[in-house]
């Protein structure tokens, strides 16, 4: 035989790894900063809708039935996953996508959008109570300091020394939006058990499903001013067709989303474009910032960005053991994963919306 061959372990076969790896990750980067992106959209197009007349509930309704029917197709393609996983597929439509996106949408009415998504990354803090406290299961340091970080930033982001400033209610319902994320975080420890795993995708398209119908009845979207799409509203003295705005929501911070989400975690780990998705609260207060002309005070900035830095500590700690238990569509973007094992970190990453563990998977 003549001339020259290269083994699998060769320098070169090993550098050309390297170097597919590389730009692979690159790009995972990139495709988790696009959803991040997206997700963080979502309130500065939906506070408009809901100023120019439009009630959060049926704002929330039209996002979601409008995001199932796009998603329909792969809800056929799973067809199989109500009779193979009824409950998980009923506590994710109730939770993830309902449970959230009322509850979000309904803070934004009250209180602007920069604090609500910031209050929604408190899920990360309970999610560790949840752990330590009803599991009884020991957690790492560098999460419990994560925790502590985030509670004392928050605190900064709603004023406490103020007496509470912002609306009492508004408060509460974005902690309710954080609390539904943390049942979807519990639910999901269930997700990929045993041989019977399931696809992400799948899971997104009947959560959307399974939320459409559930907020339907709760809704009543026959009784909305339907006229109100065909009109405008007003994005900080600017006029926006409201189908324009409808669009975005239900397009790009839903469908888009969660679409790019789950790509860039089957391009990086669980736990990286779960840090990646903390940068929705960052682009969702910028963006308010600039098109709704929603001002934040120093310390409201400062202690956003010590809530940031308590999620990315408690959300990257790694457990000591190496076991590894998965999350339900962990593999999909808003549905990321978390290691857990003796000693547990946070299951799961806050990003957006809705998302299977994003806590801002919500928004």
């Amino acid at each position: 035989m003549s001339g020259s061959w290269e083994t699998p372990s060769s320098p070169a076969t090993l550098g050309a790894s390297r170097a597919a790896a590389s730009r692979g990750r690159g790009a995972g980067l990139g495709i988790a900063l696009l959803s991040a992106l997206a997700f963080g959209g979502s309130g500065v197009a939906a506070k408009p809708l809901i100023s120019a007349g439009l009630e959060p509930l049926h704002v929330t309704w039209l996002r979601v039935a409008g995001a199932a029917l796009v998603m329909l197709p792969l809800a056929w393609r799973h067809r199989d996953l109500p009779r193979r996983r009824p409950a998980l597929l009923a506590g994710y439509g109730l939770l993830a996508v309902a449970g959230v996106q009322a509850c979000y949408f309904a803070a934004l009415s009250r209180i602007p959008v920069g604090v609500a998504l910031l209050i929604e990354y408190l899920a990360p803090a309970l999610v560790l109570g949840w752990v330590r406290f009803v599991q009884k299961r020991p957690v790492t340091r560098a999460a419990a300091v994560g925790v502590v970080l985030a509670v004392g930033g928050l605190a900064c982001v709603v004023e406490v020394w103020s007496g509470l400033s912002f609306d009492a209610l508004g408060l509460a319902l974005a902690l309710g939006a954080a609390c539904c994320q943390v049942g979807y975080f519990v639910l999901s420890d269930h997700g990929t058990e045993g041989d019977d795993t399931v696809d992400p995708l799948g899971v997104i398209a009947y959560g959307l499903l399974i939320g459409a119908v559930v907020l339907t009845a709760i809704a009543r979207p026959w009784d909305m001013d339907w006229s109100l799409l065909g009109g405008g509203a007003e994005m900080n003295g600017t006029r926006v067709p409201a189908a324009l705005l409808l669009a975005w929501i239900v397009l790009i911070a839903t469908v888009a989303a969660y679409l790019t989400g789950v790509v860039s975690i089957r391009r990086l780990s669980p736990q990286v474009a779960g840090v990646v998705a903390c940068l929705e609260a960052v682009i969702a207060t910028v963006l308010a910032w600039v098109l709704l002309g929603e001002h934040l005070s120093a310390p409201q900035i400062v202690g956003g960005v010590v809530v940031l830095a308590g999620a990315f500590i408690a959300q990257s700690a790694k457990p000591k053991t190496t076991e590894t238990v998965r999350v339900a569509g962990a593999g999909a973007g808003p549905a990321a994963g978390a290691e857990d094992g003796a000693e547990a970190g946070v299951p799961g990453s806050g990003g957006s919306p809705a998302s299977p563990t994003s806590a801002s998977s919500a928004s």
